[in-house]
């Protein structure tokens, strides 16, 4: 079955990684897309550029998922130059890669990671919510990491990936009586350049996993297309795990 989709995708943090595979996958599939960035303008207009490539329109808006007027204003703009969101990814993160010892964590460390991967979250749901036409679809990025944690120093990281499990089934309740679709893909260890797959604790990691390996970008973007999809339309609510197995 060819998957086609319809209307406007929103994809934060959508310049690299994880969130330029979804925006390039969306945009294969019939989306237009804008994306968000905290300060790589260049890394986001490429993005922008394949997915015109695609015969898709395109937007890319700098905003700090942080930043609750900068979250506001980005999405008013993707509003008035492509339409409504009809499918949002929330997909900007953060994570102190430096996993330092809980009595070391600084404060500004557990603020950023809240203020991004949680609050920004909401924020930005709240925000698409209000003319996302019925039907529409939110997915958000959580982690593995949220249920199962292997090794010490990703408590602040493990606690917000945690809340969004909460705002997932939360704005499932929220918005179903207009049919809108919120769920949740919670990754293992991708090969981004936040976590490469030849980096430091690559060896670790690859060894959570029942296969052995990292996984891809597209795998999870295919992960997303399916709950973006009118195939998805009686999910809500819930997660997909793609992780190798390392939750198993």
């Amino acid at each position: 079955m060819t998957t086609t989709l319809h209307g406007v995708a929103l994809v934060t943090g959508g310049s690299r990684g994880i969130g330029a595979e979804i925006a390039r996958t969306l945009a294969a599939h019939g989306a237009d897309v804008a994306v968000t960035y905290r300060s790589n303008k260049e890394q986001a207009e490429e993005v922008a550029d394949q997915v015109r490539a695609l015969g898709r329109r395109a937007v890319t808006v700098e905003a700090d998922a942080a930043d609750a007027e900068a979250v506001t204003a980005a999405v008013d703009r993707v509003v008035r130059e492509l339409g409504p969101v009809r499918i949002l990814v929330n997909n900007a993160g953060y994570a102190d890669m430096t996993c330092p010892p809980l009595a070391e964590v600084p404060l500004a460390t557990l603020d950023r990671t809240l203020d991004i991967n949680v609050r920004g979250a909401f924020l930005t749901a709240q925000a698409v919510a209000r003319s996302m036409p019925d039907g529409g679809r939110i997915v958000n990025i959580g982690s593995c990491l949220a249920t199962q944690v292997p090794a010490p120093g990703f408590t602040p990281y493990a606690m917000s990936k945690a809340a969004v499990h909460g705002l997932t089934v939360g704005l499932a309740r929220d918005l179903g009586e207009r049919a809108i679709t919120v769920n949740q893909v919670a990754p293992g260890s991708i090969d981004t350049d936040m976590n490469p797959a030849d980096g430091p604790s690559a060896d670790f990691q690859r060894g959570l996993n029942v296969f052995g390996r990292y996984g891809r970008a597209e795998e999870i973007a295919s992960a997303v297309l399916y709950l973006a999809s009118d195939e998805a339309s009686f999910v809500t609510g819930t997660t997909l795990t793609v992780d190798g197995g390392a939750n198993a």
